[in-house]
């Protein structure tokens, strides 16, 4: 989540590795990196630590876990932060979980931990455990976390939060209540049986610890805690975790986490809470050493050696004593640690070979029904004994047998066929209709990983020092950008074609006949000749179809056809929607195309893909507006300015530069997007231009803005004074009350009632005024169950011959869902300085 809870600035990251140029770029190991991960070898110890979204979890203590104490660490974030604000775009909703979910993929990166996810939905802030299980659907997000800790096998598990309101969100919470009943059902055989039979056995996690935290008012750390450092400075990487882990936390930037390095002791606390009780250490009575496993001491003893006679100039000398180790723990009876080490001692051969294999393509999408070429390169830079046997790629075969020289370049080019069969790239939690509170995941394999497998894997076959290994490449996009340089990104497989609708929504005002255009736009992703479609616009009301034909169409190229659509087909519908379904011809092949490909691309992460049924939402709905030009100050990201020109009013994007008296005097309403005063710090020099605009009778509209550790709004931003609070209601059901029934806002032009506040989604508002100054009015009061009335929800001031207006409600989530009631109150809140006598 992009919000602050108790112990946030304490959740810092370390380095595992060198974080690559781009978010993509295959890893560079170096010497030092790579004589880290063979003391790895020689500890047997694992930890998981739980709690609720991205950005939860103490990073520096997964950084110290991993690296300091070589422990396997895995981070289990029940959400994907899908229910936050963006600081970055205007991505909100499964949009925003997606761009979390890569952010916290970058953080562990960077860490060495792994990350875990369950099937719960970030449905917004929650102020009960209750709520949020209910949303989530208990059972199966305790499901979730019992299976992951089976197949993961922790010794300890750490939470982040208590069950109880010292958590200060009931997602963080309710990830605690989840964890304690997981870290006894997991070793339950009555409990979740059917995971048995999937490849699990039932696990006994030793113990249970809370890392308890201290910040601002809250303190939940105590001298008879167990007390750990973490606060180390690791010499092979030249940082301090602290300092390490600041480039971490700052992968998070939807959430405006960028933060400054530390250095010196940095004390954690952790509180027992179940198993067996620790007095010393996390570990206290858990043996992390190879004598665990039957013949492992035998294993110790080649590590040892291979550690005592590890040369940092030349770790290619070490390939030999390695394959051997590879061997010596091939040896072993099958278990949970042999699968592991065997997995860390193939990391470690390639590394200390220096091998370099990459399988690219210079498209960044494989279609369906069509071919796609494939550059293939392998160099064996330090010229270990190594030879390339085979090379795979879906049902190519190459056979070759070669004897890899040193630091020599072997390049192959193949082209493959695409099958009409290959699923497309969906991230696999998207791929069927999810519930209110969580997703639809019915394959079990599937459950807690943070992301797809690679749609195409090359394998290369290679037989280094007599020892035959298979690695497996992702095929990916590779090209070069002038400014950037060389850079990869994920290969996606898509449908031979997409369907986009706009606009994304449609305003008709009820009991006038209005029309409106759409346009449905096909996109060809690959070559068609004799091209026909049949092109079908759904409404509930009317469906109507087009045809085309007789032409070759080219990857790439876009046909658009427009249909007409009038609110006489809705008759008294409210709300409906129109979708598109295009049925192709290419020659004798038919392929249906309805799915939009929505791309979502930013620097410090992988660009990202999916795919969904595009629909334009249709309003038949009684407004009424006053004005016509607005100014928009856009803030963080939000759609609202695509609302408001549906809605009929000339909007214009103002920059820095454009507030001034004589461009703000054309304008009947100024209005600044969500987190505009937290993001632009110009706008406390534009103070007084804002406010003579007001006096003069404008018309100014703040949305909210934050106050946290991230950013606080410290400047004036209305004629006379108020506090921007962390007060919010996050019932999107509470009852409002109208404490000033006969107020302008609630009867012009539009009259507001009750009926206006139905079907909002995820919540009220947030960031409510408080110690509100008497000169504004609060028309409206709201508050969330056992909880006292708020009124900063909407606060009105009179200034001049203008109105100001600083609001919480959440327009910015409202508008796009296509809530009317929010459509109507936006209009009577522009119309403020245009009713006389107000």
């Amino acid at each position: 989540m992009n919000e602050f809870y108790p112990g946030r600035l304490l959740l810092l990251i370390a380095l595992l590795y060198v974080l690559p140029v781009s978010a993509q770029t295959p890893p560079a190991y170096t010497s030092a990196d790579i004589f880290l991960q063979l003391k790895k070898l020689k500890v047997l110890g694992s930890v998981l630590y739980i709690a609720a979204h991205p950005d939860d979890e103490n990073t520096r203590l997964l950084a110290w876990l991993a690296r300091e104490r070589l422990y396997r660490t895995g981070y289990l974030s029940l959400t994907r932060g899908d229910g936050g604000q963006n600081l970055i775009g205007d991505e909100q909703g499964i949009d925003l979980g997606l761009i979390r979910t890569q952010e916290l993929l970058a953080a562990r990166r960077t860490d060495g931990a792994e990350q875990f996810f369950s099937r719960a939905f970030d449905f917004g802030f929650s102020k009960s455990t209750d709520e949020a299980l209910e949303k989530w659907g208990k059972e199966k997000v305790l499901s979730d976390a019992v299976w992951i800790i089976r197949k993961f096998q922790p010794d300890i598990i750490i939470t982040r939060f208590p069950e109880d309101s010292r958590a200060g969100h009931g997602h963080h919470s309710a990830s605690a209540v989840v964890a304690h009943e997981a870290f006894k059902a997991a070793a339950d055989p009555n409990r979740f049986p059917e995971q048995l039979g999937a490849g699990v056995q039932t696990w006994k996690v030793k113990r249970i610890f809370w890392n308890t935290f201290n910040f601002g008012t809250t303190n939940t750390t105590s001298s008879d805690q167990l007390k750990i450092d973490v606060g180390g400075y690791n010499a092979l990487v030249g940082k301090s975790y602290g300092e390490i882990a600041a480039e971490s936390r700052s992968q998070h930037k939807s959430q405006g986490f960028g933060v400054p390095g530390s250095r010196g002791t940095q004390l954690e606390y952790f509180s027992f809470t179940d198993g067996e009780p620790a007095q010393n250490d996390l570990m206290d009575g858990i043996n992390t050493s190879w004598a665990k496993v039957e013949g492992g001491a035998a294993i110790d003893a080649q590590i040892d050696e291979i550690l005592k006679n590890y040369s940092i100039a030349n770790p290619e000398n070490t390939v030999p004593a390695l394959v051997n180790l590879y061997k010596g723990i091939q040896a072993l009876k099958d278990g949970y640690w042999k699968k592991q080490k065997l997995e860390e001692v193939q990391r470690l051969i390639e590394q200390c070979s220096g091998l370099f294999m990459e399988a690219t393509t210079g498209n960044e999408q494989a279609v369906e029904g069509d071919s796609v070429k494939i550059n293939l390169v392998i160099n064996n830079r330090l010229g270990a004994p190594v030879q390339l046997n085979k090379i795979n790629l879906d049902v190519l075969d190459t056979t070759l047998s070669l004897n890899l020289e040193k630091n020599r370049n072997i390049s192959l080019q193949k082209t493959f066929y695409v099958f009409t069969t290959k699923p497309i790239s969906q991230p696999y939690w998207l791929e069927k209709k999810m519930s209110d509170g969580s997703f639809t995941v019915d394959d079990q394999s599937l459950i807690g990983k943070p992301q797809n497998e690679p749609a195409y894997q090359v394998r290369f076959d290679l037989l280094i020092a007599g020892q035959p290994f298979s690695f497996y490449k992702p095929v990916q996009y590779k090209h070069t950008d002038p400014v950037k340089g060389e850079l990869y990104q994920p290969l996606v497989v898509v449908p031979s074609s997409t369907v986009t609708t706009e606009p994304s929504i449609v305003i008709f005002r009820k009991g006038e006949k209005q029309r409106a255009e759409v346009a449905i736009t096909v996109t060809a992703n690959k070559r068609f000749t004799g091209y026909k479609a049949r092109i079908s616009k759904r409404l509930t009301y009317d469906n109507s179809t087009k045809t085309d034909s007789n032409f070759t169409v080219q990857p790439g190229s876009q046909r658009q056809y427009i249909f007409t659509i009038d609110n006489a087909m809705l008759k008294d519908k409210e709300q409906d929607f129109v979708q598109a379904f295009v049925e192709l011809k290419n020659g004798t092949e038919e392929q249906p195309a309805y799915l939009n490909l929505t791309n979502i691309r930013y620097d410090h992460i992988p660009h990202i893909h999916y795919f969904y049924q595009d629909a334009i939402k249709v309003l038949n709905i009684d407004i009424k507006t006053v004005g016509k030009k607005i100014g928009y100050i856009e803030g963080a990201g939000d759609k609202v300015t695509i609302a408001l020109q549906q809605m009929g009013y000339e909007v214009t994007v103002l920059k820095e530069k454009d507030i001034t008296p004589f461009t703000l005097k054309q304008f009947d309403a100024i209005i600044t997007g969500v987190r505009a005063y937290n993001v632009h710090d110009y706008l406390e020099g534009k103070h007084a231009v804002l406010m003579d605009y007001v006096k003069d009778g404008g018309n100014l509209i703040v949305q909210y803005n934050t106050s946290n550790f991230i950013s606080s709004v410290t400047d004036k931003i209305g004629p006379y004074p108020f506090a921007i609070s962390r007060n919010r209601v996050t019932d999107e059901k509470a009852t409002v009350n109208f404490l000033l029934p006969n107020h302008p806002v609630l009867n012009y032009p539009n009259k507001i009632t009750a009926k206006d506040f139905d079907n909002w989604v995820q919540e009220r508002g947030i960031y409510f005024a408080d110690q509100v100054d008497s000169a504004y009015e609060t028309p409206l009061s709201m508050a969330d169950p056992n909880e006292k009335e708020q009124k900063g929800s909407l606060i009105i001031g009179s200034y001049g011959k203008g109105k100001f207006v600083y609001t919480g409600l959440v327009f910015f989530r409202e508008l796009p869902a296509g809530v009317p009631g929010a459509y109507r109150l936006l209009a009577n809140i522009i119309a403020l300085n245009k009713k006389k006598g107000f």
